[in-house]
């Protein structure tokens, strides 16, 4: 079956930004794959970093159980997102196991640098995935197969200057909202953290009020995910455009006026 590879910073990154369009993949007999590049050990006020390495490891692993997808692990710490030939080569190796045709990655604008490096990680790989003179760390060998990337809409839908970032097309995911909370949900450790760090009340209603947002913005859906498709130049054909196709009877198109929420 044809696979897709979603590729965040932290752990329940995947789900609050795109658990509903891996869910509807899933529904259509997609092979899904699944990483977090930070290891989520600076997210909390009460645990040491390694307990908290430990705690994140295994929610994101219950997560992934629940999205149905193949499990990663991380490959640096939290805040430790950097751009190097090190860095470029892990997730290349990631993307090159997972023989991905579709990779799904951050904003390469969103509010915060780990999201941002590891957008740039992940586009850099899916270009560097039939490279064999790129030596990934492990070695995995190449394949030649067109990768196709696309980019969910940055947290609260904005840059991080406060521009609306309005999407290209929007994946309806009204009836698998429940299912995104419950994957969601295995992350129990970050309630703590973003009430304290970032008041954020409830993590779970604040996702599903984000969800509402995007589906607002697409003035159909009741819930809903945005992407952007990447240009295909050194990835794929100019035609190529594997999520649009495979989600075709669940999505629609953005309003080229710029729909608001």
């Amino acid at each position: 079956m044809p696979a897709a590879l979603a590729i965040c910073a932290h752990p329940d990154d995947i789900e609050i930004l795109m658990g509903g369009t891996l869910l509807q993949l899933a529904r259509r007999g997609w092979d899904l794959h699944y990483v977090n590049l930070c290891d989520g050990s600076r997210g909390s006020t009460t645990m040491s970093r390694q307990e908290c390495a430990a705690v994140r490891l295994e929610e994101a692993k219950r997560s992934c159980e629940v999205l149905g997808a193949k499990f990663y692990p991380p490959i640096y710490s939290d805040m430790e997102a950097v751009y190097t030939t090190e860095n470029l080569q892990k997730v290349t190796a990631i993307v090159r196991a997972s023989k991905a045709s579709i990779v799904l990655t951050h904003s390469p604008s969103d509010y915060m640098e780990d999201h941002e490096i590891s957008c740039r990680l992940a586009v850099s790989a899916a270009f560097s995935h039939g490279m064999p003179n790129l030596e990934s760390i492990p070695p995995v060998e190449s394949y030649y197969e067109p990768v196709t990337v696309y980019h969910a809409q940055p947290v609260g839908n904005r840059t991080p200057l406060g521009e609306l970032v309005v999407p290209h097309f929007y994946v309806d995911s009204t009836d698998l909202i429940e299912k995104k909370i419950e994957a969601l949900a295995c992350h129990a450790s970050q309630k703590e953290w973003l009430d304290v760090s970032q008041g954020m009340d409830s993590y779970l209603e604040t996702t599903r009020q984000l969800s509402r947002e995007v589906g607002r913005m697409s003035r159909q859906f009741e819930h809903a995910e945005g992407w952007r498709r990447h240009l295909h130049w050194g990835f794929c054909n100019s035609d190529d455009d594997p999520l649009r196709l495979a989600l075709r009877d669940v999505i629609i198109e953005s309003d080229p006026t710029g729909a608001s929420a």
